[in-house]
Order: C-alpha cells, then structure tokens, then sequence
C-alpha cells in the first residue's frame, strides 16, 4: 500500500500507507492504493491546524496534511451539504440536476441508480467499497420503510457495505441504517415518521421545553430525542435510537472495522 493524500478545504482525499509510493509503483506497477474520502459539513481550511487555525488543534489531520500534497487554492461545487456529495459521488455539477439541493428527511434517492459514480467506478476495478457515516442523499422513493428494506439507497449506487444516517442529525428518523435495514430494530416496537403532523400524545419542543436539554432554534421545535428537539416528527423505534454525544465514536468503530476487514484487498471507503 502507499501514500496519497490531498486535502482540500472541508474535503480531504487520502490513501492510507505504509510504503513509499514510488518504491510501491516500482516494485509492483498493480499496486492499487486504498482511498478514504474524509468529508465534512461546515469545515473551513482555517479551522485545522495545518491550515494555520490557532484556537483549533486538529494534530491527525496535520499529520496527514504534512505528510502528502496540500490543495491552497481549491473550490467546491456547492457549498452546502447535499450539492457538494451529490457532485463529489456523481462528478456531476449539482445545477446540471435541478433536484440535488438540500434535501428533506423524505427525500428518495437523489442519486439515478444507472448513473456511473466513483465507488461503482472502483468496484469495477476491484475494490470493496464502503460508506461510514452522513448520507443525505435521499433514500428510497420518497415513502421509506423504517421497518422493512429501505431502497434503493448506498447500496444501489456502488456501496458494497453501507452504514449511515439518513440525512442530518438534527432530523427524524434519529436511528442508523445498515446497508438497507435501521440497526437494531425491535420489531415490536415500529418507527413511524411524519414531517406534518404528530403523532397523538407524543411530546415537541415547542410545547415541552422542560424536557429539552437544549433550547430550539430556526423549526427544530417537534419531536425530542434524546431531550434534543428535532425536524420532523417521530414515534417508536426505541432500541434503535443513536446517541448523540457517542456518534462520532460510533462511526469511528464501523469506520475502522471496514478497514480491518478488508486490509488484504483494494478498498474504498466514504
């Protein structure tokens, strides 16, 4: 395996090493490196270290920065979360497709599942392809099935592992979903969801904010998880629900046991 690493701004593109590439290429001109997409909502270059932030100290990422090819004059195709993946997974401008903009947590799949995108295109060269983390690109056809098989999705469109949020962490449904199904589902115990109406006796935080743990701000007034007010509204699927404060390790856990499992082969992960 070797190095490349190029960051740019909120996106940093990287192959993890443990080699020089160039004796890599030389000893063994298949070689294909392993590619992790590190992708970030909200994330300026003056907010690492390496980027010369001083009230932030982002040392892994400088070290990846220091270690392969800095991008100081990059651009994005859009600066907002659906757009920008949209265009990051499709090569495709996001104005060329007049829905990819910021979706609603009942958005079906933005992505056509015919259209060619990076991880079909590596598929096809080898690889195992995985994404860990935010989606937000639409799932399903616009009526999901909390309860069943929810396609198309990831998978669909080059994912051969996928495990995600639907769409943002301030919007219902607050629960993960592997590959096509939300991880760990008591049966017994259905989600149901509605971005319009409530579901009768179940508390928001427009009328309950002694339950809340955070004041609501710009609509996030319906229903409460976790004594956060969300977008939308929710009822069931208890068991499944995610934690707030340990999400990013969670994600971390399923982001290094992709790794783990697939060190032998060519792999690419989201």
């Amino acid at each position: 395996m070797y190095t490349r690493i190029l960051s740019f701004g909120f996106l940093i593109l990287l192959a993890i090493s443990c080699s020089n590439p160039k004796t890599a290429e030389k000893n063994n001109p298949e070689t294909k490196p392993n590619i992790v997409i590190i992708y970030l909502d909200d994330l300026g270059y003056g907010d690492l270290s390496a980027y010369g932030a001083t009230q932030l100290s982002t040392p892994n990422i400088d070290r990846l920065a220091n270690g392969g090819i800095r991008f100081t004059n990059g651009y994005a195709t859009s600066a907002t979360c659906t757009p920008s993946r949209y265009a990051l997974l499709t090569g495709v401008y996001p104005w060329r497709n007049k829905d990819a903009k910021i979706l609603p947590g009942t958005a079906p799949l933005l992505i056509d599942t015919t259209q060619m995108t990076v991880p079909k295109m590596l598929k096809g060269k080898g690889y195992e392809t995985g994404i860990v983390g935010k989606w937000h690109l639409g799932l399903g056809s616009g009526q999901a099935d909390w309860n069943g098989s929810i396609t198309p999705g990831p998978n669909e469109v080059g994912f051969d592992y996928s495990y995600i949020l639907a769409a943002t962490q301030d919007r219902v449904p607050t629960v993960y979903i592997h590959n096509d199904r939300v991880d760990n589902l008591d049966p017994n115990d259905p989600i149901e969801v509605d971005y319009e109406k409530n579901f009768e006796g179940e508390p928001t935080g427009k009328d309950n904010s002694k339950l809340t743990t955070m004041k609501w701000l710009h609509g996030h007034n319906n229903s409460i998880v976790n004594g956060i007010p969300r977008i939308g509204f929710m009822k069931g699927g208890k068991s499944a629900l995610w934690n707030d404060t340990t999400m990013a390790d969670h994600f971390l856990v399923k982001a290094q046991a992709f790794v783990k499992s697939n060190k032998e082969k060519p792999f690419f992960l989201y």
